[in-house]
């Protein structure tokens, strides 16, 4: 005689733990610097492939290089989104320990092609193919530590996954502080974006894969197959996709579509060492990123989700404001206290979300759905980039006036948050495979 009963999966050991939590920080931190290599060139890259002289730039001239930096974000953000969607699917399929390994590999190799373009366009190309891998990085990381680790340390493992992006861009704008950007010498940062392909090396060789994934993978070999892309635009998780994509895009417009204009905006107005300050913004943006994003996972478990997600709205909105419309670059260090402050703020985000998306899908579907949510909101971010764009030729390249207008979009932040569930009491689904006794 036979029954059913659950088997819960086997535990990675500590070692084992360990391995997959170093791989996911630092394929996300290298991300991260990925993330801030177009900002930092763009103007640089721009001027020099389009062969204008950089101290006499007319303002028709200055704006054409602002669509340029909106059109390198949008290729980003585009190629993140169809990324995070292959890539997350890959992962539910073939592991999530491959898909995140070949993540990595593909940012790493098509970042150090890049090296060699002569023409915006070309560049604009490959920073949109290797988009791909940075969008299939997050959802399988997120994915592998959230089934690695224990419910007890997830709001700290979201804190600790959300800063790691932050940590890249840190040591992206050290490195530009250090070592000047300019339109003569800009292509070596593509070189240094090539260096992870070592990291997707070792993550294949070495990292053990999600017990959760295995025995959901073994469960659906003795049933009926299943199709997580399909499944999450699907009732009954497409209402959550649809609200887990909402919630992605906000904080990415207001990234990507508002507070990343701080960098060229810095790189017009600052009358001192142009391409130094622009790596301090960076730097001073980053480092309230680290802050903000490692709380992110504490607040959210500690204030609930839904209230922790609208008071960061609040505060994003207000900061951003006040940066856009009160101050300048030319203040120096007052405008690095408020860039450092918007970081702080802006980014509980990426620490919220790690925590909060992973909770709305099952095993079977969360590298996907966690894929989706997230980087489908960079869909919805490429239209608010690409509107920043066109007012930035309508502004002449006011990039202050961009800013502040496109900073609006936290608004928007406030009340889709109040259609999401409270899964703050609630443990993560894990699927387990039935013994045969």
């Amino acid at each position: 005689m036979s029954e059913s009963s659950p088997v819960i999966p086997g535990e990675l050991s500590t070692q084992g733990r360990m391995l997959v939590l170093a791989a996911a920080f630092f394929g996300w931190m290298f991300a991260g610097l990925q993330m801030i290599i177009v900002p930092l060139v763009a103007r640089s890259a721009t001027i020099d492939m389009l062969g204008w002289n950089a101290a006499e730039l007319t303002k028709s001239q200055s704006g054409r290089v602002g669509e340029w930096f909106a059109w390198y974000i949008c290729a980003f953000l585009m190629g993140a989104a169809a990324g995070g969607l292959l890539f997350g699917w890959l992962g539910d399929r073939i592991g999530r320990v491959k898909a995140m390994g070949f993540s990595i590999l593909c940012y790493s190799l098509l970042t150090g092609v890049s090296y060699f373009v002569g023409s915006p366009e070309q560049l604009l190309v490959l920073r949109f193919l290797a988009a791909f891998g940075i969008g299939g990085m997050w959802p399988n990381g997120v994915a592998l530590a959230s089934e690695a680790w224990s419910d007890v340390s997830r709001p700290m493992l979201a804190g600790v996954i959300g800063t790691s992006a932050n940590v890249g861009i840190w040591g992206g704008g050290a490195l530009s502080a250090a070592i000047v950007i300019t339109p003569e010498s800009w292509r070596w940062i593509l070189l240094v974006g090539a260096i992870p392909v070592f990291l997707g090396v070792a993550v294949l060789a070495i990292v053990p894969e999600s017990p959760h994934w295995l025995a959901s993978r073994s469960r659906e070999r003795s049933g009926p197959p299943r199709m997580p892309v399909a499944e999450v635009f699907r009732p009954p998780l497409l209402r959550l996709t649809l609200i887990g994509i909402c919630l992605g895009a906000i904080p990415l417009l207001g990234g990507w579509g508002s507070g990343n204009w701080l960098i060229p905006w810095s790189g017009q107005v600052y009358k001192g060492d142009v391409a130094d300050f622009k790596g301090w913004v960076v730097m001073a943006r980053s480092s309230g990123a680290i802050l903000g994003a490692l709380a992110g996972g504490w607040l959210a478990n500690l204030f609930g989700r839904r209230s922790t997600y609208f008071v960061i709205s609040l505060g994003s909105l207000a900061i951003s404001g006040y940066l856009f419309r009160m101050i300048s670059p030319a203040d120096g260090n007052e405008f690095l206290v408020w860039a450092f402050l918007l970081g702080l703020v802006s980014t509980v985000y990426f620490g919220w979300l790690p925590l909060y998306l992973p909770e709305l899908f099952p095993t079977h579907a969360r590298a996907t759905g966690a894929g989706v949510t997230f980087n489908f909101g960079r869909i919805l971010a490429t239209v608010g980039v690409l509107g920043a764009g066109a007012l930035s030729r309508v502004f002449e390249g006011d990039f202050a006036r961009v800013g502040a207008v496109t900073s609006l979009i936290y608004a928007a932040g406030m009340v889709v948050i109040l259609f999401a569930p409270d899964t703050s009491t609630a443990k993560l689904h894990v699927e387990v495979e039935p013994e045969t006794v």
